[in-house]
């Protein structure tokens, strides 16, 4: 097997949970996060269910012990959250001591308060401290703030895939000896922008999503902040640390097709698979689990799925389930928290549920996971893929 990465600690806060514990009693107990919309005023409401947070802006702020006199907006906050549990969790005492950096996405970023002001700053001159939160590295920079972190720090935005491609990119220079240690991972919250962004494409549903089923009608939108953190084995050796998992590999591809459609056979998902699996070492065959994109649109699901049967073979695709129907799509989050849940089920031994599903797809023979499943897990695989088509995949290995 290639060099591995050690995950030394994970954070996350969802519509199922406000951190890691929260969110796997949940995927135990099948209690999804799917409700109507209350934090955003959007002639969408009772037309449309997302996976909403239920704390405002500001229970966030106090639940962070952050002045009143800021410019935080709510992309940042559940980073905030998320990413210093995972640091906590990690057991990080000076987040300097080592060489660190901080590699967050997001597609959002500061939107949820700018889209309010925009025509109108001129009229709300105490809004004018937001103008400067509106961008995405502005988010990442704010994290990095809260958690006196002096070291490097990116910003990677690739729609849905921006997680994987952080977590891609910490690993990518802990082996190459640029970092020891990094926190990786993304957030986004509900706006009215993104809401009425996939509205206009007509991928959202008017209920609850159904990953994989027949009747599959579209999405739910979701808000979420993941985050992970990765550690050179030298570092991990040298402060005796307990491992989580290991990243062990890792693909990332284009299928070049459309602006927001993947492609009919699944290339760009193909190749991040085969990719994960050339760079990790592995075989197909060692591969348990699959926590699958799976947003129960109509054109994902089913090249998603091809992309499956391309990869691993007629009736020998592994056991696979989506967990978006517990959270909604959480866009550039969906990879940090579906790392987490991966992680979750390794450490567990233990396969989620995919929610809602009833009919086989017509297309071809794939039944996902519907119930809670024991089995013993070795390797687990999570897809992310996103508008552009920018796919990626993340290959867990258990610690």
């Amino acid at each position: 097997m290639g060099c591995k990465i050690a995950i030394t600690g994970m954070g996350i806060i969802s519509s199922i949970g406000n951190n890691v514990e929260e969110n796997f009693v949940s995927l135990q107990t099948r209690k999804h996060g799917i409700s109507e919309i209350e934090n955003i005023d959007t002639n969408l409401v009772g037309k449309i269910k997302t996976g909403e947070i239920k704390l405002s802006n500001q229970e966030l702020v106090n639940k962070l012990c952050l002045s009143e006199d800021n410019n935080i907006t709510r992309t940042t906050l559940l980073g905030m959250i998320a990413a210093k549990e995972a640091v906590d969790n990690a057991s990080i005492k000076d987040i300097n001591e080592y060489k660190t950096g901080l590699i967050s996405s997001t597609s959002v970023a500061g939107m949820d308060v700018t889209e309010k002001y925009f025509y109108t700053y001129e009229d709300f001159p105490e809004m004018q401290k937001y103008i400067s939160s509106h961008d995405a590295g502005n988010s990442s920079l704010d994290i990095a703030d809260f958690l006196q972190l002096k070291g490097m720090v990116a910003t990677i935005s690739t729609a849905c895939s921006s997680a994987a491609n952080a977590i891609m990119m910490g690993a990518k220079l802990i082996k190459s000896g640029t970092l020891d240690r990094v926190i990786v991972g993304g957030t986004d919250a509900l706006s009215k922008f993104t809401l009425n962004g996939f509205n206009s494409l007509m991928i959202l549903t008017d209920s609850y999503n159904t990953p994989f089923d027949n009747g599959r009608k579209g999405l739910n939108l979701g808000e979420a902040a993941g985050f992970l953190v990765l550690e050179s084995e030298e570092v991990v050796k040298k402060e005796n640390k307990k491992v989580l998992a290991y990243l062990s590999g890792y693909g990332n591809a284009n299928d070049a097709h459309h602006q927001t459609a993947s492609s009919d056979n699944g290339q760009g998902a193909f190749l991040a698979m085969e990719k994960a699996l050339e760079i990790s070492g592995l075989q197909k065959e060692d591969i348990d689990y699959i926590n699958v994109h799976g947003t129960a649109t109509p054109n994902n699901d089913l090249s998603e799925g091809r992309a499956l049967l391309r990869i691993f073979g007629e009736n020998k695709v592994p056991e696979f389930s989506s967990t978006k129907a517990f959270t909604g799509h959480t866009l550039a989050a969906a990879a940090g928290i579906e790392a987490v849940y991966s992680i979750l089920s390794l450490q567990h031994n233990m396969i989620f549920p995919n929610l809602n599903f009833k009919t086989k797809m017509e297309e071809f023979d794939l039944t996902p996971v519907t119930e809670m499943k024991q089995k013993e897990l070795r390797h687990v695989l999570s897809n992310s893929f996103g508008f552009g088509g920018n796919c990626s995949t993340l290959l867990f290995s258990k610690a």
